[in-house]
C-alpha cells in the first residue's frame, strides 16, 4: 500500500477508504461527478494510483464508496442528530436548523449529485436518500398533527425549498440571511410556514 508523504515533513499515515472517500466528495464538490476519478484523486492526496487500487478495485466501487459515506453523513447522522428531540416542532426547527447550515462544500456535492441524476451509480442512492430524507420530514409534520397526505405535501415543499436554499447558497450566498438575527428569522419564518393551520 502506498504511504502517503508530507512534503518536507517525512512519512505521514497510510492512506485509508476513508481518505480516499473523503477526497472523493471534494473532488465532487469542485469539479462534478466527473472529477471523481482515481488518477486525478491521486494527485491531490499526493499518492499513487496504488494507494487506491488497495481499497478499490475500480472507479465505480470509488463511486460507490463515496455514495454510501455521502449517504450516511448527510442523511443518516442528520437524522440521528436530531431525533431525540422530543417535541415535533422544536425537532422540525433542529433539523431545518442544521441542513441550512451547511457548509459551501456540503452543497456543492448535493448540486453536483443532482446534476448526475442520470449516471447509473448515482441515481439510485439519489433516489434512495430523498425519499428517505422526505419520508423523515412528513413523519415529523405528521407528529404535529397535519393528516398523512397534507404532511407529505409540506414534506415535498420543505425539500423542494431546502434543494432551492442549496442552489442559491451556492450560485448566489450574499442573497441569504448574513446576520445570526436575520438567520432566526429566517429559520423561525420557514418552521411558520411549514406548521401553518397547525390546530385547525
Amino acid at each position: 500500500m502506498t504511504v502517503k508523504r508530507d512534503a518536507g515533513h517525512g512519512v505521514r499515515k497510510r492512506l485509508t477508504r476513508r481518505d480516499w472517500t473523503a477526497e472523493a466528495l471534494l473532488a465532487l464538490a469542485d469539479g462534478g461527478l466527473k472529477a471523481v476519478a482515481i488518477e486525478p484523486l491521486a494527485a491531490r492526496l499526493g499518492a499513487t494510483k496504488g494507494s487506491a487500487y488497495h481499497h478499490f478495485p475500480n472507479r465505480d466501487a470509488l463511486v460507490v464508496a463515496m455514495l454510501e459515506r455521502w449517504e450516511t453523513e448527510h442523511t443518516e447522522a442528520v437524522i440521528t442528530a436530531v431525533q431525540d428531540e422530543p417535541d415535533p416542532l422544536r425537532r422540525l426547527r433542529l433539523l431545518i436548523a442544521t441542513v441550512i447550515s451547511e457548509d459551501g462544500a456540503d452543497a456543492s456535492v448535493e448540486l453536483a449529485l443532482l446534476a448526475a441524476a442520470d449516471d447509473p451509480l448515482v441515481a439510485p442512492v439519489l433516489h434512495r436518500v430523498t425519499e428517505r430524507r422526505v419520508d423523515y420530514i412528513a413523519a415529523v409534520v405528521g407528529e404535529l398533527g397535519f393528516a398523512r397526505p397534507k404532511a407529505r405535501r409540506r414534506a415535498l415543499m420543505a425539500y423542494s425549498a431546502y434543494l432551492g436554499h442549496a442552489q442559491l447558497r451556492r450560485m448566489a450566498g450574499d442573497m441569504l440571511p448574513g446576520s445570526r438575527a436575520a438567520q432566526r428569522v429566517y429559520l423561525d419564518e420557514m418552521v411558520a410556514l411549514l406548521s401553518e393551520g397547525l390546530g385547525e
